[in-house]
């Protein structure tokens, strides 16, 4: 009995967050699945259409340019974020003055509005009135002037940079969390053992952080697949749809052009294909684990 009121307390005082979550994240997505498998504009009443909308997707030119571009701004977004909130968290895990106004600093784009963030790098990466292009100009590197924004070849790549920008504190300060977790003394440890600050990081910091690089990778790729307000500032998804990325296009389609039930679509193909990717980055990083557990034990 004292078991079974033990756990009965938890499962009330988890009543309320469970009847949130259910409101307001389940229900939305149960409902949008229910859309996708209709025609609907709005107007009237829904006409169940079964897959249609899903294997439109196949044969969506406008949809392939939104998922391509998704998928650079995902890779290119990993590729600097990653690694350079991790450096970034090393150097603010450092005794130094003035670390909180670092810190700080550090972590105010997090806090910024997206939409403000996509007007300051408008004035960067303009190409006829960003900073980077008229400093260019300036300095008579003409021919380093490119279209930074606005074209289907550099756009996902700044809305990575962008993106990165906007997320490196926020990423750096979870890494920072995970630092001050290890125990000092095993590094005390390791010094006088002799081994250099390098090899402490690759053999203490790095397979310590394990999990909070895991956690890192799928924050980094679920903020990479609702990425909206940004891309919306920067490019509102121009010219012809060539800078979409899935939730612009999925915006556009539904509010724009009408077509809730194919907005829906696109919308549960992006849930889809964020699942499948946070899966896939679970189980590399299961499966990694287990092989240095089985090398370990061979060893001994």
């Amino acid at each position: 009995m004292r078991w079974f009121s033990s756990n009965s307390n938890k499962i009330i005082m988890l009543l309320p967050t469970m009847l949130l979550y259910m409101v307001y994240i389940i229900l939305p997505i149960i409902i949008a699945a229910y859309y996708s498998l209709t025609r609907f504009t709005g107007i009237g009443k829904p006409k169940f259409t079964g897959m249609s909308n899903y294997l439109r997707l196949f044969n969506d030119p406008i949809f392939m340019v939104a998922l391509k571009n998704t998928f650079i701004v995902l890779v290119v977004t990993l590729i600097i974020l990653i690694p350079a909130a991790f450096l970034l968290s090393l150097l603010l895990n450092k005794k130094m003055k003035g670390l909180g106004v670092i810190r700080a600093i550090n972590y105010s784009p997090s806090i910024i509005a997206p939409i403000m963030v996509g007007l300051i790098w408008v004035f960067i990466l303009d190409p006829k009135i960003g900073l980077i292009n008229n400093v260019l100009n300036m300095i008579g590197l003409e021919s380093w002037a490119l279209q930074w924004i606005g074209g289907d070849k550099l756009t996902p790549f700044s809305v990575a940079v962008v993106q990165s920008w906007q997320s490196l504190g926020y990423i750096a300060t979870i890494f920072l969390a995970g630092l001050t977790l290890i125990p000092k003394e095993m590094y005390e440890a390791a010094d006088i053992d002799g081994a250099t600050k390098f090899q402490q990081l690759r053999n203490i910091t790095v397979p310590l952080l394990g999990e909070t690089f895991k956690l890192n990778i799928i924050l980094a790729i679920t903020l990479c697949f609702k990425i909206f307000e940004t891309v919306l500032q920067l490019t509102n998804g121009g010219p012809n749809h060539l800078s979409d990325v899935l939730v612009t296009y999925m915006y556009s389609t539904t509010f724009n052009a009408g077509e809730y039930g194919y907005g829906m679509a696109i919308a549960v193909a992006s849930l889809i294909a964020t699942i499948l990717l946070t899966g896939i980055i679970l189980g590399m990083f299961t499966f990694g684990k287990r092989m240095v557990n089985s090398e370990g034990a061979r060893k001994a």
